[in-house]
């Protein structure tokens, strides 16, 4: 089994080449690394580029800034895995979790795979509070709509078998991305989705967080929209 994990990037040049030795230090299955680029401006292409010059890389660079959505969007067209894992360039997410999030799809026949950081046996480090407020009501909202018990829809860990989520037709360009995703693949027949625990070190904004209070308002509407 191979896995293919879609790394979207926007200014992330101190922490890029972090994420991509831990990946290395971490994966034990088959993997490609796609990283996706979205117009950074702080050094980011540069480093990448540095980057390319050690490792097997696929690496998109976007024209403009477009998004997270539409970043990876570019990157599942590329991708030649058995399974699609999204990972954000920043170190929120620790690579080392990945044996957590592959385990479903070799042993439990999983088709879709979401961490959560609520669950966790290990770190999360403490931040905004009306941040995790948001994510409650829109995880609640989501769950009561969909019938299905998610924990944690706005988590950035996110796995899928390729041929699911090849055929979903993604259309948010921005954060509005989780969202989407999630409702499309609820509407799935017989779908298998699990969730796993997983550590969280979450940013501060001046320490690069993206998402914000205005994407909680995004993510609503698209828990209506789709």
């Amino acid at each position: 089994m191979k896995l293919s994990i879609i790394i979207p990037c926007y200014n992330e040049v101190n922490t890029i080449e972090l994420i991509i030795n831990k990946i290395f230090q971490s994966v034990k299955l088959e993997f490609q690394i796609i990283i996706v680029d979205d117009f950074s401006t702080d050094g980011s292409i540069e480093k990448i580029n540095e980057i390319k010059k050690k490792y097997n890389l696929d690496v998109i660079l976007n024209n403009k800034n477009y998004g997270k959505g539409y970043s990876i969007r570019q990157g599942i067209l590329i991708s030649n895995g058995d399974i699609i894992l999204i990972q954000d360039a920043d170190l929120e997410y620790d690579p080392k979790d990945y044996s957590k999030i592959i385990y479903p799809f070799l042993k439990l026949g999983a088709d879709v795979v979401y961490g959560n950081r609520f669950a966790n046996n290990g770190y999360q480090r403490l931040h905004y509070f009306l941040n995790k407020v948001a994510n409650r009501i829109i995880t609640l909202i989501t769950s009561l709509i969909t019938n299905i018990n998610f924990s944690d829809v706005e988590v950035g860990y996110k796995a899928f078998r390729s041929e699911i989520f090849k055929k979903i037709d993604i259309k948010e360009k921005s954060f509005g991305f989780e969202i989407e995703i999630t409702k499309k693949i609820s509407k799935i027949k017989n779908i298998k989705i699990f969730e796993v625990p997983v550590n969280y070190n979450g940013r501060s904004f001046n320490e690069g967080k993206k998402i914000g209070l205005k994407d909680a308002f995004v993510a609503i509407y698209c828990i209506f929209k789709y």
